[in-house]
């Protein structure tokens, strides 16, 4: 008999920018964000291939929002996975800032370098 694969966890890796999801020990999705002031702009997320279909990307994201509820900040959501999580877990809408030419002009300069 196979082991059942450990549970899913995640970690927000401040050094990379990210939220990671490991499963095993191994990475096995992201979402990159940048800290504007108290706002986290998230601005891509992925799942490797390998973990598709299995519902990992929703698990990173509702816990890297609540994480970023914890730290006190805002959330922008410039990555589309981000956005459309939100419009269908109301309960982030608290924490939610609308997305701005500003902070899109903002974030691609900071990409840039």
């Amino acid at each position: 008999m196979t082991q059942p694969a450990a549970a899913p966890t995640v970690q927000r890796v401040d050094a990379k920018h990210r939220y990671e999801i490991l499963i095993d020990g191994r990475t096995a999705g992201l979402t990159a964000y940048r800290d504007h002031g108290d706002q986290r702009v998230f601005y891509h997320t992925e799942i490797d291939d390998a973990f598709a279909g299995q519902g990992l990307a929703s698990l990173l994201v509702q816990q890297a929002l609540t994480d970023v509820r914890a730290s006190g900040k805002h959330i922008v959501p410039v990555c589309p996975y981000v956005a459309k999580f939100l419009k269908k877990h109301d309960e982030f809408a608290d924490i939610a800032d609308p997305l701005t030419p500003g902070v899109l002009r903002w974030l691609e300069s900071v990409l840039a370098h």
